[in-house]
């Protein structure tokens, strides 16, 4: 099983691609949909791995694929501007999931 990118920009695509992830870079919803169900037909994809921008033009797309059992298993990444959402959600989801406060250390 192998890796795959699908990114909004070339320089996360090049930086994936010097650790061997092939990957395609592409901008517009159409393109974007057909990159990724040409991957999801790819039964030698195991993991996924689309950008923070992508998956904001497709978020139906994206819940429905994390919703669903089997591979390729989807993963959203950081761009090379960071991670734009909220820097505490996996603290957030560990909270609510044990129900316990986390107290970060500075």
């Amino acid at each position: 099983m192998r890796y795959f990118l699908i990114s909004d920009n070339i320089d996360t695509q090049i930086g994936l691609r010097l650790a061997g992830i092939k990957g395609v870079v592409v901008h517009e919803r159409e393109e974007i949909l057909k990159a990724l169900n040409e991957a999801l037909k790819d039964k030698s994809i195991g993991i996924l791995l689309i950008t923070q921008k992508i998956a904001e033009k497709i978020p139906e797309k994206v819940q429905e694929i994390k919703l669903r059992k089997g591979l390729p298993l989807l993963f959203i990444i950081p761009d090379r501007h960071g991670w734009r959402g909220d820097k505490r959600f996996i603290t957030k989801y560990l909270e609510e999931a044990i129900g316990v406060k986390i107290n970060e250390q500075t």
